[in-house]
C-alpha cells in the first residue's frame, strides 16, 4: 500500500508522511479523470437533448429548423452548460498533463 516515511525538518521535529505508490497514483488518476469526463459527457447529453426536435432529428442537423430556436431550458442556462462543458474538458486535459494547482 503506502510507505511510511519520516521527514525531519530543520527544527528537529518529525512529521509522518505518506507516499503513494505508482499504481495507487495511477488508480487515483484514472478515477478523477473518469469522473470529470463522465460529467462532461453528461453535460454534452443535456445540451444535445436541448437541440432535439426542431433543430436536430437523431444525428442529422435539419436545415429547416425553426428560425430563432429557443432551448427548453432557455439561452442563459444553455450557454452556462456550454461553459461548464468547456471547463470540464479543460480540467481533464490539464489533469492528464499534471499541471493542475
Amino acid at each position: 500500500m503506502t510507505k511510511q516515511l519520516r521527514i525531519v525538518s530543520a527544527n528537529g521535529q518529525e512529521k509522518p508522511s505518506r507516499v503513494l505508490r505508482p499504481e495507487q497514483k495511477f488508480k487515483h488518476f484514472r478515477n478523477v479523470t473518469g469522473a470529470v469526463l463522465q460529467d462532461a459527457q453528461d453535460t454534452w447529453g443535456e445540451l444535445w437533448e436541448e437541440l432535439q426536435g426542431a433543430v436536430v432529428d437523431g444525428v442529422l442537423v435539419l436545415s429547416d429548423g425553426k428560425q430563432g430556436h429557443q432551448p427548453k431550458c432557455g439561452w442563459p442556462q444553455f450557454l452556462e452548460k456550454m461553459w461548464i462543458l468547456k471547463h470540464q474538458l479543460d480540467y481533464a486535459s490539464r489533469f492528464c498533463r499534471e499541471t493542475i494547482g
